[in-house]
């Protein structure tokens, strides 16, 4: 099997975990609503993610991400959400049997003050076969990560059309393993938001003390069901 540089590659998994050029999983596609005490709510997500530089020899083109969400109501203030997503490089320097990275992240989402601001606290790690032969654990790239949120969601339409700005900071749990800033900027759209919503949305990352940044676009479908 072809070596792959470890130069080219880290992936934090936002939920996630790092690779180093690569980007981290840090979109966010919810907003400060909660779903309600034992309801469920379904997202599914699509994002393409880009470096600030994309000529730099050793980032190429950034990648694709695949998702989903789930969120259980556990009381009217407090859901438990479960995410998984599958990135997908498109740096076609890399060994073609590398197929793609797979994430799992889950946590508690605290409802502040209602529909309007809420508290992310998601722990994830990238998973599988993929990742075990491309990280190497004393950079940060199989660590656990802590990724705390600040969501906070404008009504612009009553139940129909939110804004959203979700501003976080991502926690690589490793010894001497950097840290990221990051802030999200969407969209729930719908003719009821209790019950489902089209959830565009662009984000960026940055690098504290460096001018690097990853930028993201999204889009999510979310469902809710439930009495």
């Amino acid at each position: 099997m072809k070596t792959i540089n470890p130069s080219h590659l880290l992936l934090i998994a936002g939920l996630a975990v790092t690779v180093q050029s690569c980007a981290p999983v840090f979109s966010e596609l919810q907003s400060a609503r909660t779903v309600g005490k034992n309801r469920v709510e379904i997202t599914a997500s699509g994002s393409s993610v880009a470096p600030s530089d994309p000529e730099d020899e050793d980032i190429k083109e950034g990648q694709n991400h695949l998702g989903v969400q789930g969120a259980y109501g556990i009381t009217p203030k407090l859901d438990f959400r479960v995410r998984y997503e599958y990135i997908r490089l498109k740096d076609h320097t890399l060994d073609s049997t590398f197929k793609g990275i797979n994430v799992i992240a889950f946590g508690p989402k605290i409802s502040l003050l209602k529909d309007k601001i809420a508290l992310s606290l998601p722990f994830g790690k990238a998973f599988g076969s993929a990742a075990e032969d491309l990280f190497d654990e004393g950079d940060g790239g199989g660590s656990w990560q802590f990724h705390p949120s600040l969501l906070v969601s404008l009504p612009a339409i009553k139940d129909k059309i939110d804004i959203n700005i979700a501003p976080k900071y991502l926690m690589t749990l490793c010894k001497d393993c950097g840290d990221q800033l990051a802030v999200n900027f969407g969209l729930a759209l719908s003719t009821d938001l209790n019950k489902w919503a089209i959830r565009p949305e662009y984000g960026i990352l940055f690098y504290p003390g460096e001018n690097f940044h990853y930028n993201q676009f999204s889009i999510g479908f979310s469902k809710s069901f439930g009495k």
